[in-house]
């Protein structure tokens, strides 16, 4: 798993190179996105309390259009494409994402190496994540797939234990009741709608950006739906600033080759995603073996708050993010977290 992560970790930054225009144009390469997430920012370790995802958006991809009717100028994907709902209207234009990521989930009391029977079980969750996007002007539909490793190798330990002793802390005790091995396979849908975008002069504006989606594997089988409203000076063209939610990677698929782009602008942000879950792998435990497992919430919601900086080469934004409580007992209200976003446009 170790050496799939690192050959993944290489291919993200070699994969730039290969889009790359005839001119050499820089933004015909696509687009790097870092994601941080941690609970640090309220003083705590506990639930979600780490996460990281990288990836990289393509700015466009012409063989993926399907305009043309002749068939020498598609390819197998764009065939495909045209098979599926949302991802079949001439002049549409259409990007791919690669990303990888990981998810870590600890108990409230880290000092305890026993099982903890009414907390969350430990966990760790490593995924190879496959994205398509389709763009119109006011939407924008994500259809992706996640595969990965729920347990001992995703390597969520090691992180862990790693970053604590970084920082000078000693490490959780209760590891050894984490989750069992068990292969991941999510399928993502979402679909974002850019509503009540308005100039309102000086170079300010704002825009309203709902969006609807489901995920369902073995990870997690939930529906969700939830909005952004965004206000600023020079506000990003994209559809949206999101923490690390499957089906979300929307930076770079619309962003890129945009000469209309200003040159800076910086926005505040406010937003909500609820989801009825029926499956939470991280509360309901393994799905064939026996495991730790609590009473999960079948509705919880994020509701967040942030600032954002873009400009031609990258953009950055900081956001806070409430969650509301995930199971019966669970002894705090919900959680606070940090959601850090670096994008670069290649």
């Amino acid at each position: 798993m170790k050496r799939i992560f690192y050959f993944t970790v290489i291919l993200l930054f070699l994969i730039p190179s290969w889009g790359q225009s005839a001119e050499g144009t820089p933004s015909d390469s696509g687009a790097f996105s870092f994601y941080l997430e941690n609970d640090a920012v309220a003083g705590t370790d506990r639930d979600y309390t780490s996460g990281m995802k990288l990836s990289w958006t393509s700015r466009w991809i012409p063989a993926l259009e399907t305009e043309s009717d002749d068939p020498k100028k598609k390819g197998w994907v764009s065939s495909t494409l045209k098979r599926l709902p949302f991802f079949n209207q001439p002049g549409d234009r259409r990007a791919l994402s690669i990303l990888i990521g990981q998810s870590i989930y600890t108990p409230e009391d880290l000092e305890r190496s026993d099982l903890i029977t009414d907390d969350r079980p430990y966990a760790g969750y490593t995924y190879l994540g496959f994205a398509v996007h389709q763009t119109a002007q006011k939407t924008m539909d994500t259809l992706e797939l996640d595969i990965g490793i729920v347990g001992p190798h995703s390597y969520a330990e090691d992180v862990q234990d790693g970053f604590h002793q970084w920082f000078g802390y000693e490490g959780p005790k209760g590891w050894k009741n984490q989750l069992k091995d068990e292969f991941a396979l999510e399928l993502i849908y979402e679909r974002k709608w850019k509503l009540w975008a308005s100039k309102l002069g000086y170079g300010f504006g704002y825009d309203f950006i709902p969006h609807l989606g489901g995920r369902f594997g073995n990870v997690n089988i939930s529906v969700n739906t939830g909005a952004e409203l965004r206000f600023g000076w020079n506000p990003p063209g994209d559809f949206g600033t999101c923490p690390i939610r499957p089906g979300c990677e929307s930076n770079g698929a619309t962003n890129l080759g945009d000469n209309r782009r200003p040159s800076f602008g910086i926005h505040a942000f406010l937003s909500l995603d609820g989801r009825a879950v029926l499956r939470d792998i991280f509360l309901d435990g393994n799905t064939w073996e026996e495991s730790h497992s609590v009473d999960k919430k079948y509705f919880v919601a994020d509701l967040g708050a942030g600032l954002g900086i873009s400009t031609k080469l990258f953009k950055l934004t900081y956001g806070i993010i409430y969650r509301t409580k995930e199971f019966e007992s669970q002894k705090s209200d919900g959680q606070l977290f940090g959601t850090l976003l670096i994008t670069f446009y290649l």
